[in-house]
């Protein structure tokens, strides 16, 4: 049995969690804007002390600036930009960097605080350290995503892209459970609860195309919608050899199964809101919200040929509908 005392130190490092959440989930909009406005590799240099500090003076900015010129995206796409126009693509590559210090701070004096004060139950230890470790891996991949734009091609590597996005998912998806089970502990797995654990992973995976789509560009193409190239199957899906690099190189391809995702996530998740309206009505209205939202976003998304505001809500809308679906399936193991 846990005492009251537990249970506050429990309340307390919830809301701590649910804290960092948020900003794991500003750090992947902000992700998300970067790629969208091409400022990636924008910091050709990895300072994880000094880098902290952004350029003070013309001087130092001319030397930043100098620096990204060396590389093959200013020299094949962006040869001829102005400084002021480096300034504009070096804030958001330097925002996002500044986010991942500060998540790492905010993770890591707070655990310290609660370990040495004895507020963490020994059960928990495990997984508060477990989210530290992923936190530094987060950083380590970042950091090798960006040297795949630094070599030849002035692009980073999709699947490094993808692999950098899943890891941020996942850590904020492992660090929301955490929080949910602190504030309210889960009992036996209902039946619908495991259809319900099928859809989080389906909304993680859509998650994960959704990288694909974004590292090959796919978005920009086809961009008509119900139908794809004015078919409802499109010519062309297993152009590629061999046949299952279509599922990862192939433009067409990629986008073709982030619609069918939406579809099939649309359709369980309906389903999963009839079945336990009564039963548990705030999570279902939640998830489906989450879901009619989700969706009328990235449709719109699609037809106005990816612009940025709309782009980086569809992205920050994966989220919370993989919030919500935990949310749902959490609720859906508790008693009655």
């Amino acid at each position: 049995m846990i005492n009251e005392q537990d249970k506050k130190n429990n309340r307390q490092i919830a809301f701590w969690l649910f804290s960092v959440c948020a900003l794991i989930f500003l750090m992947i909009v902000v992700g998300g804007i970067t790629r969208l406005t091409e400022s990636g590799l924008s910091m050709v240099d990895w300072h994880p002390i000094h880098g902290v500090v952004p350029p003070l003076n013309e001087v130092e900015w001319q030397e930043e600036f100098n620096a990204y010129k060396q590389y093959p995206e200013y020299q094949k796409v962006n040869s001829g930009m102005t400084l002021e126009e480096f300034k504009g693509i070096f804030f958001w590559e330097y925002s996002h960097r500044i986010l991942g210090r500060l998540i790492g701070l905010a993770f890591f004096i707070p655990f310290m605080l609660f370990l040495l004060r004895g507020k963490v139950m020994p059960s928990l230890k495990p997984r508060l350290w477990i989210m530290f470790i992923l936190g530094g891996l987060q950083g380590l991949l970042g950091w090798w995503m960006v040297k795949s734009g630094l070599v030849d091609r002035p692009d980073v590597s999709h699947y490094r892209l993808t692999a950098h996005l899943g890891l941020a998912v996942l850590i904020y998806l492992y660090i929301f459970w955490t929080a949910l089970d602190l504030v309210s502990p889960r009992a036996a797995s209902r039946r619908l609860s495991r259809s319900a654990a099928v859809l989080v992973l389906l909304v993680f995976g859509q998650i994960l195309l959704g990288g694909l789509v974004a590292g090959l560009n796919a978005g920009f193409i086809y961009t008509d919608w119900p139908l794809m190239d004015g078919q409802l199957i499109p010519a062309g899906l297993f152009d590629e050899s061999p046949w299952y690099m279509n599922f990862f190189e192939n433009l067409m391809t990629v986008q073709f199964d982030h619609r069918i995702g939406a579809y099939i996530i649309t359709i369980m998740s309906a389903w999963l809101v009839w079945k336990n309206r009564l039963y548990r009505p705030l999570a279902s209205l939640l998830l489906a919200a989450a879901v009619l939202v989700q969706v009328t976003l990235g449709i719109l998304t699609l037809v106005h040929v990816v612009p940025i505001p709309l782009a980086a809500l569809h992205q920050a809308g994966a989220i919370v509908l993989l919030s919500a679906g935990l949310y749902f399936l959490h609720r859906l193991k508790q008693e009655h």
